[in-house]
């Protein structure tokens, strides 16, 4: 198998939590992101989901060091992310890029589509003039958006529209790596599938490679060739995307396509109920972090032994003592 194009090695990321105004004395940690790794090769789609608050979010950010981790490490063609120094770490920007959640608050509202299409290659040097001009077209071309469209305000875009530009932006600098953080969470049914349609085209026009991270599991079927099932801050299960919808092995996994609309009712499983709500990751569960909500028998190891990630069958990785 070829190198992995992205490797994370026991990623962590611990905000702390102080007390006193002057005088600040630390007296725990939110423990965002507690020793994940996965990898993800060249032209893959892996999508990550879990409920909110469970570290998602916070590992886009790391992997693309957009913030620095506690402890572990983020690989890009085998260069450490977060040990490059200012002008190695920019010349490497403009091959990992990222699509925010929300496009209004991640566009500003005082520049214009061609203004915010053009930053990203004024800040890389690329291109002059009316290249720059020819670059921009042709990704508001990829993108679905009218030429016509070049000096309005994203004000004046609907949301679907919106994050068409916010793509294109991520574009414009030709990237091999595009982290998607909840890219159409934020939009109605009808413009998600035109979203994810495109993301997809673009991938394979493009030769684009993607974490895509949601809660939505319906959305990362559409999309993802694997799947890594995230809860409170850890991996619990990872297989390819038919493998988890096939065959989902974790409670938590369960759970969560449980809660997928079906459209045929008879072929829907019966529905998993968690009890209680996702505990803080100020003060995570000892030994199986699921086990407060956990509906099957508990032994001893569930509530006080961490249960490892282990391979059981054809790549079919997942964290529970009960497997």
């Amino acid at each position: 198998m070829a190198k992995p194009l992205v490797e994370v090695e026991e990623l962590v990321k611990h905000y702390p939590i102080v007390k006193g105004v002057v005088r600040q004395k630390k007296i725990g940690a939110v423990r965002a992101v507690d020793g994940i790794s996965f990898s993800v090769q060249a032209g893959e789609t892996v999508g990550l989901v879990g409920e909110s608050g469970c570290g998602k979010t916070t590992v886009g950010r790391l992997v693309l060091r957009l913030i620095s981790p506690t402890d572990g490490t983020v690989r890009f063609e085998g260069e450490d992310v977060h040990r490059l120094g200012r002008r190695e770490l920019k010349n490497i920007r403009h091959d990992m890029q990222m699509v925010f959640q929300d496009p209004f608050a991640s566009l500003s509202p005082r520049m214009t589509v061609g203004s915010l299409l053009e930053e990203p290659l004024a800040v890389h040097n690329i291109g002059r003039g009316f290249e720059r001009e020819d670059m921009i077209f042709n990704v508001m071309d990829a993108v679905g958006l009218d030429r016509d469209h070049i000096g309005r305000y994203p004000h004046e875009f609907s949301g679907g529209q919106r994050q068409r530009i916010a793509i294109g932006r991520a574009l414009i600098t030709s990237p091999k790596f595009i982290v998607a953080d909840e890219p159409v969470s934020a939009l109605d049914a009808s413009v998600q599938s035109q979203i994810l349609n495109l993301l997809q085209d673009l991938q394979q026009e493009l030769g684009l490679t993607y974490l895509f991270i949601a809660h939505d599991l319906a959305v990362v079927e559409h999309v993802s060739d694997r799947v890594l099932v995230m809860y409170l801050g850890k991996i619990v299960e990872s297989a390819t995307v038919d493998e988890v919808f096939r065959n989902p092995l974790h409670p938590y996994s369960q759970a969560l396509l449980s809660a997928v609309p079906r459209v045929r009712a008879e072929k829907r499983k019966d529905r998993v109920i968690l009890r209680g709500g996702v505990p803080s990751a100020a003060r995570p569960p000892s030994g199986c972090r699921f086990h407060p909500r956990c509906a099957r028998n508990l032994a001893d190891d569930c509530r006080e032994l961490e249960p490892p990630l282990q391979d059981v069958g054809g790549g079919h990785m997942v964290a529970c003592h009960s497997i």
